[in-house]
């Protein structure tokens, strides 16, 4: 539906844009440009945007956001900025009003620390058309928030929000342009990217001179903790100690200052009150205390790069979302930085923690939000697309087998329900098999006294079975041959079999049978489909009439077949399908690319 609907084609940059990007302090990443430009291309197009940004913590996520608020600002739009926690408003508020304090813009925000007279006069102005980027927390989808002309909807932080609040976020953004930044993306989000139905952008690169935080699993022991504290005050930093329970915060904190007698030491929580909640967390960046006792409410875009010590209490019961999330307060400067997640043994723990924790530990380094993401959509499952849950249970039916049967009923959409919709792109890539099934009795394999390993071996079936480009089938040939020495035939002919397959679903064939001296296609089962009235076929029946000695075409079970005499090898039969599709095999590939310069007439 939003690809269906008709949003606002924003402007090319004006000079203002080009004096803010000038602005910048620091040197973009060439991930960071690319999304950037990205969403700039986007927001230029006349159907709504949809992009999902998912750089890690600290890679500059922000930066995109503001330039993007900023071109939809000089084109006298609205922007909303939706954050998660009230903290994080507050900073966003800080950091858009510092980088766009020299433009003519109006930045406001709203949040449970403005109440009365202020928020009324802030949504007076808003309806007026005087404010023109509104950052704001759950607040901003209330009923007394009314735009004048909202242009663009910036989600920062997606995987904190539950699926109600997206769906009253819908009836603002129909047609509104829509920019989702996460490190972690939920599986739901994640799962939506990688079908297609988002577009998805990615920030890889770290900042210069960036190091990854070391991340250490440990029982709860007082020593560790004395140590660790010790260490950061020593060197002159300040520490997050995170204890998600109101409950026994104080004993925490009364614990800390018993271990180290030297530490200032401050407590911050959400039932705190708005002001001294903001007075504490102001004073913790001005370094008036060393180690911060915090609830979760620390965890969502914090920016204070002198604390570079993090230890979470019962880490176990967190997300693997929130372990990242939390782990991004730290390491934000070119110190190195430290994250102890204390949890009781990983042996006593459920079988999900356990990933969930291992899962943390290993993905520690500069940009690891997006495996993250991926370890999670595995543990989880992918959730319901079309209605609210956000996880589900994929692990019954295995992720890939999950994938194939999603795809392809996402392509049966595409054909049947919005074939108007999908028409260019479907003409612009008409294939009619999506999978060809190869059938032989040739040894097709990668020897065991080849490749030892028995998960090595499983890892490289499956790499070689998705490969679709031919740079990259060369690229998989040429590594096993640097690891493991020449090919045996065995491989070599499986090798070919790829190659095979592809010019099979460029031909039709949904199966191919290779076996004594004869090759059988089945053609597609569907007897009304476009493609026997296609080029293709009237290429495969001119074929038939030239070798009609060794070639012959007959129905079967309610199915077309051809088969094929005197063949020898899977290379006879590559040869002959080539042949037949008046083209090399890599130009068959699914990922394809013909050359700028066009081929010679054939």
């Amino acid at each position: 539906r939003r690809k269906n609907a008709t949003g606002f084609s924003f402007s090319p940059d004006n000079y203002m844009l080009h004096e803010l990007e000038a602005s910048f302090m620091f040197e973009e990443t060439p991930d960071q440009h690319a999304a950037i430009q990205a969403v700039k291309k986007d927001m230029e197009r006349s159907t709504p945007m949809d992009r999902l940004v998912c750089g890690d913590v600290g890679f500059g996520k922000t930066e995109v956001a503001i330039r993007a608020a900023f071109k939809a600002a000089a084109d006298g739009k609205q922007v909303a900025v939706l954050v998660p926690t009230t903290i994080l408003s507050m900073q966003h508020f800080r950091s858009f009003s510092r980088r766009l304090r020299d433009f003519p813009v109006t930045v406001d925000y709203i949040n449970r620390f403005k109440t009365g007279k202020k928020l009324t006069e802030t949504l007076k102005k808003l309806e007026a058309g005087q404010v023109d980027i509104l950052i704001g927390t759950h607040a901003l989808v209330g009923k007394r928030v009314q735009f004048k002309d909202l242009g663009l909807l910036v989600i920062d932080e997606e995987q904190k929000f539950g699926v109600a609040v997206k769906d009253k976020l819908k009836t603002l953004r129909a047609n509104v342009d829509t920019l989702t930044l996460t490190a972690t993306p939920i599986p739901r989000t994640l799962q939506f990217s990688l079908m297609g139905a988002r577009d998805l952008s990615t920030i890889a690169t770290p900042p210069p001179n960036r190091q990854p935080v070391e991340t250490a699993l440990s029982p709860f022991n007082e020593e560790i903790i004395r140590d660790a504290i010790s260490y950061e005050l020593s060197r002159g930093g300040q520490v997050y100690f995170v204890n998600n329970r109101v409950k026994n915060i104080q004993e925490v904190a009364g614990m800390i200052t018993r271990l180290v007698p030297d530490a200032r030491v401050g407590i911050g929580h959400g039932q705190m009150d708005g002001k001294q909640l903001e007075d504490m967390m102001a004073r913790f960046i001005d370094g008036a205390f060393d180690v911060l006792v915090a609830t979760t409410i620390i965890e969502s875009g914090i920016d204070i790069s002198n604390a570079n010590t993090m230890i979470i209490n019962d880490a176990h019961q967190f997300g693997l979302s929130d372990l990242h999330q939390l782990r991004g307060r730290v390491g934000r400067s070119n110190k190195k930085a430290f994250c102890y997640l204390l949890s009781p043994p990983l042996s006593l723990l459920p079988d999900e923690s356990r990933k969930r924790l291992q899962a943390i530990e290993q993905f520690s380094d500069l940009g690891s939000g997006i495996q993250i993401a991926m370890r999670d959509l595995d543990i989880r499952g992918a959730g319901d697309l079309l209605g609210g849950e956000q996880s589900g249970f994929i692990s019954e039916l295995g992720f890939d087998m999950y994938q194939k049967i999603l795809s392809e009923a996402v392509q049966e959409l595409k054909e049947e329900s919005f074939s108007e919709l999908f028409n260019e792109e479907e003409k612009a890539d008409r294939r009619y098999v999506r999978e060809a099934a190869i059938e032989t009795d040739f040894a097709l394999m990668i020897p065991d006294h080849y490749v030892s390993d028995i998960p090595e071996r499983i890892s490289l079936y499956r790499e070689l079975d998705d490969l679709d480009k031919a740079a990259d089938l060369t690229h998989f040939k040429a590594r096993l041959e640097d690891r493991f020495g020449p090919l045996p035939q065995e491989t070599e002919d499986l090798i070919e079999t790829i190659r095979l397959r592809w010019l099979a679903e460029y031909l039709g064939m949904e199966k191919i049978v290779l076996k004594g001296e004869k090759l059988i296609a089945a053609f597609i089962a569907d007897e009304e489909s476009l493609f026997f009235q296609g080029p293709t076929f009237a290429r495969i029946l001119n074929y038939l009439k030239l070798h009609a000695r060794d070639t012959k075409m007959y129905q079967r079970n309610n199915a077309l077949r051809m088969s094929i005499e005197n063949i020898t090898s899977p290379l006879a039969a590559l040869r002959v399908l080539e042949d037949i599709a008046g083209m090399r095999a890599e130009e068959a590939a699914p990922d394809y690319k013909a050359p700028e310069t066009k081929r010679h007439a054939e």
